[in-house]
């Protein structure tokens, strides 16, 4: 599934030649996706995009009208820019036709994303955004906000940061990463975080996500940003999918385990406690 560095750099490569220009069509080529797309969609031709926003991994796409595309890119989505000429791909679904020539095209196999119509006064009560934790890349996302959130959860803290209402986009691979650059065990009891260790976590987790955003995004499956081409964080990676093989700090085998049905890496000598 794409992450919030996927989603971010999407938003990144997409941005430049949204704002600013005047949706000439809008065209839906299947309806059926996780959540249906939205019927009024095409109502939006004419308007001009002002803003491309990223809230968790969600993109909001912002007109001059004050209305939106909501788009998630579920377990396979991803949008890419093409010239108008350009021959459909056999899961584009949806597309978006602009002023300077180009085509905003929503790619999915397994159809898990959404694109729906909401105006931009709904976007801090509609039902999939009112409940979403602070942004982890925000300076208001700090040690105390995080222990605070924590105190009273018994939780692992490996579960409990791929929480949403906890902190949104630190999804499995970059919890991992996270956890193993602030030397805490996944299994430790959320409850069990200190002061001190829940602002060394926030550190790494700002400092992983920013990273692997400057990169591209991580390699994974079929993730494709903007212009067509994968992330390269993968090759940095130092716990995630490296079950037994040697830490590249201490040589270590790596850990593996599974935690709320998903797969969990970590080094048993750097993250002892």
């Amino acid at each position: 599934m794409p992450e919030l560095p996927e989603v971010e750099t999407t938003r990144l490569g997409i941005s430049p030649h949204l704002i600013g220009q005047t949706i000439r069509e809008i065209i839906i080529r299947r309806h059926d996706l996780r959540w249906p797309i939205s019927e009024n969609l095409p109502e939006l031709c004419g308007e001009v995009f002002v803003s491309v926003r990223r809230r968790s991994k969600y993109l909001i796409l912002e007109t001059a009208s004050s209305r939106c595309m909501l788009i998630h890119l579920g377990m396979s989505g991803s949008l890419r820019l093409v010239p108008l000429a350009e021959e459909w791909k056999k899961h584009d679904h949806f597309a978006v036709s602009l002023a300077n020539g180009l085509q905003l095209r929503y790619h999915d196999p397994r159809r898990f994303g959404l694109i729906l119509e909401i105006a931009q006064s709904e976007i801090e009560t509609h039902q999939l955004l009112k409940n979403l934790g602070p942004e982890p890349l925000e300076e208001s996302f700090t040690g105390g906000n995080l222990h605070c959130a924590l105190k009273n959860k018994g939780t692992p803290i490996k579960i409990a940061l791929m929480d949403a209402k906890t902190v949104v986009g630190v999804g499995n691979i970059y919890a991992s990463e996270s956890l193993f650059r602030a030397g805490i065990q996944p299994k430790l009891p959320s409850n069990k975080l200190s002061k001190p260790r829940a602002a060394k976590l926030v550190k790494s987790i700002k400092e992983v996500l920013a990273e692997s955003i400057s990169q591209g995004g991580t390699t994974l499956r079929d993730f494709l940003n903007s212009e067509g081409k994968p992330g390269y964080f993968k090759q940095r990676l130092f716990v995630y999918d490296r079950k037994a093989e040697p830490c590249r700090i201490c040589s270590t085998p790596i850990a593996h385990a599974v935690m709320g049905q998903r797969a969990t890496y970590w080094c048993p000598k750097c993250q002892r406690r």
